[in-house]
């Protein structure tokens, strides 16, 4: 419990000073949107954030790998990639994603982020759900 408060306090903080210092939202799609089509003199700060998620993670796996679950998956490879490319057109559907909308949109008390945030969480409950309680699929 306490890797995860630390971790949500890390997160609201990295997307605290990327606001305060340069005036973007830590949205990761967007980031990373933006490396896909770059634009001059934006790709640096996409690139540090980005390799920052995967320095943390590998130093949190090696130093404290107690908290970090293994996570084995009976999915086919075609459904994984099916998954991801639904979650990319809902970012977009939605002009961001979760920690765009989550973390910065919630905290900023943006409406629409509001409604994105309620719209992805309740699609995640049904499909939870569905998943588990009526097609039976575990891990």
């Amino acid at each position: 419990m306490l890797a995860a408060l630390l971790g949500g306090a890390m997160i609201g903080l990295s997307a605290s000073i990327l606001l305060v210092v340069d005036g973007r939202v830590a949205g990761i799609s967007g980031i990373v949107g933006g490396l896909v089509e770059p634009r001059p003199g934006a790709v640096g700060w996409r690139v540090a954030f980005l390799g920052g998620l995967f320095v943390g993670a590998a130093l949190l796996a090696w130093g404290l790998p107690s908290t970090v679950a293994p996570r084995g998956s009976s999915l086919p490879i075609p459904w994984v990639a099916l998954s991801g490319l639904l979650v990319g057109f809902g970012t977009q559907l939605g002009s961001g994603c979760t920690s765009g909308h989550g973390v910065c949109g919630l905290s900023r008390l943006s409406t629409r982020s509001l409604v994105a945030v309620c719209a992805f969480m309740g699609t995640a409950a049904v499909t939870t759900f569905l998943l588990r309680h009526v097609l039976q699929v575990t891990r």
